[in-house]
């Protein structure tokens, strides 16, 4: 009965290969008769390159700027240290989430499911998988985090176009910020973000090493001090907000489903890991070596560095690559609501975009109410990434996987660095545990405990956060001069 039943199985693994491999030569064949469009050369990406280019610039937008901050918070090592053990466990999570997606999608086309006019995502992935629950926490975690995520590139195109001109305070740019955003309701789906994200991680490398070769020049200012870790307030919110920094993959379904050969997306995200150490690492390190303790007071690495040509050039290319990150993050949540009116399927690209803007409305309130650059990373990081981009997706895979058959008939098997289905377990096991205590426990802690301070010294609804006090006027400037 052994052999028997072994047989059967390599044919149904081999026919899923065969039906992948069709699938593959099909989408091969599409893409080599319109090789030479201008518009498909710019606009319908789904290569392993084109996947690259979305995992490495969605990782690293705003938060270049607020590693710096961190490093203040944790001291250099800490930082350091930090942020390689994020970042591999983050690149474990988005292979693990690679693995249940080709899981889910094999098990459905096995049962002639066509996904042709629809984006699975990762709730779907929980779904099919674990049941209805399981797709409750996935759907509320992901879509928190990525309304958020979102909040969080308004608030941080206010806090940067403000060191150009400040004539406008951050609420007012805001505003304006919230209308251009907008816009990325006409872009359909991650397909259409390949010269985007190419662009993105362009300005990205051109800041990064802006702000770490300014640091230089400019020397360390006279007296600094680099006293980090002081307290375990401020040490938990700069670890979740590294946290935050490699947590970058709720998009990861979305991502890996605009690939034309989505199994090859195993290794991508560590790939893309490996370049972004190349852009942090030296620039926080530069920028608190420089500026040490005031970086505590000034979450935004921008404030500090002297305005030219080079910081103007650095401040509007990340105004452009935050408008990009906006729609990379709002991109699944438009699908989700347009799943929930119906709209999903409609191929008219103004219907589409009509019916997302009910999506951009409340991110455009939330970045008004809560315009706390810097703090509100670390809160999202500990409250949010920590379940949505960790726990869920090492959880997922223990339970998914937990019966002998399951892991007989898996799509994936573990990979070659992993000898064991054991030690997979015992791994993910590890991350639940770590993450739950460290990230969510402590992290959640200290980011709230820092964000409520925020919130008490500038109120809710802040005009102008961490903003140069106004020129005194009438008596307070006659005074002044005076002395």
């Amino acid at each position: 009965m052994l052999p028997q039943k072994q047989a059967e199985e390599a044919i149904v693994s081999n026919l899923t290969e065969m039906e992948l491999e069709t699938r593959e030569e099909e989408k091969d064949e599409e893409e080599q008769q319109s090789l030479f469009s201008v518009k498909n050369l710019l606009w319908h990406g789904g290569s392993a390159w084109d996947a690259w280019f979305s995992c490495a610039s969605n990782q690293v937008a705003q938060v270049l700027l607020t590693l710096p901050y961190s490093f203040s918070q944790l001291g250099m090592l800490s930082g350091i240290l930090l942020q390689v053990f994020y970042g591999l466990m983050g690149s474990w999570t988005a292979y693990i989430i690679s693995v249940l997606y080709i899981e889910y999608r094999s098990r459905k086309e096995k049962e002639n499911v066509s996904f042709k006019n629809h984006v699975i995502q990762w709730f779907e992935v929980l779904d099919g998988l674990l049941g209805p629950y399981w797709k409750a926490a996935g759907l509320a975690f992901n879509c928190t985090f990525l309304l958020f995520g979102s909040v969080i590139q308004l608030i941080a195109c206010a806090s940067n176009i403000y060191y150009i001109n400040d004539k406008l305070d951050k609420r007012t740019w805001t505003y304006i910020f919230g209308a251009c955003c907008a816009t990325t309701v006409f872009i359909p789906s991650f397909h259409n973000y390949r010269i985007w994200s190419f662009l993105g991680l362009g300005m990205t490398t051109y800041t990064a090493w802006y702000l770490a070769i300014a640091a230089f020049v400019h020397g360390q200012v006279d007296g600094v001090t680099h006293s980090g870790p002081k307290k375990l307030v401020l040490y938990f919110t700069g670890a979740t907000n590294i946290l935050y920094t490699f947590g970058g993959h709720a998009v990861t379904v979305e991502i890996m489903h605009a690939m034309w050969k989505p199994q090859k997306f195993k290794y991508i995200y560590l790939m893309a890991t490996l370049y972004v150490f190349t852009l942090t690492l030296p620039s926080a390190s530069a920028v608190y070596w420089a500026f040490g303790d005031e970086l505590l007071n000034h979450s935004n690495a921008f404030s500090l560095l002297p305005k030219n040509g080079f910081r103007d050039a650095a401040v509007i290319l990340m105004l452009i690559h935050q408008f990009i990150t906006f729609g990379f993050a709002c991109t699944p949540l438009y699908f989700v609501w347009e799943k929930v009116i119906g709209m999903h399927d409609t191929k008219s690209i103004c219907l589409r975009a009509l019916a997302r803007l009910p999506v951009v409305i409340p991110i455009w309130f939330l970045a008004i109410i809560f315009p706390f650059f810097g703090p509100i990373n670390s809160a999202v990081g500990a409250l949010l990434v920590s379940f949505t981009v960790y726990i869920i997706p090492a959880l997922a895979h223990m339970l998914t996987y937990r019966k002998a058959s399951a892991r007989q008939n898996a799509a994936e098997k573990p990979p070659f660095f992993m000898p064991s289905w054991t030690a997979m377990y015992a791994f993910n096991a590890f991350i639940v545990v770590w993450v739950l205590v460290v990230g969510f426990g402590f992290g959640g802690w200290a980011s709230m405990t820092n964000f409520i301070r925020q919130i008490d010294t500038f109120g809710l609804f802040a005009k102008c956060y961490q903003c140069k006090p106004p020129p005194p006027t009438g008596a307070a400037a006659a005074a002044a001069n005076h002395h």
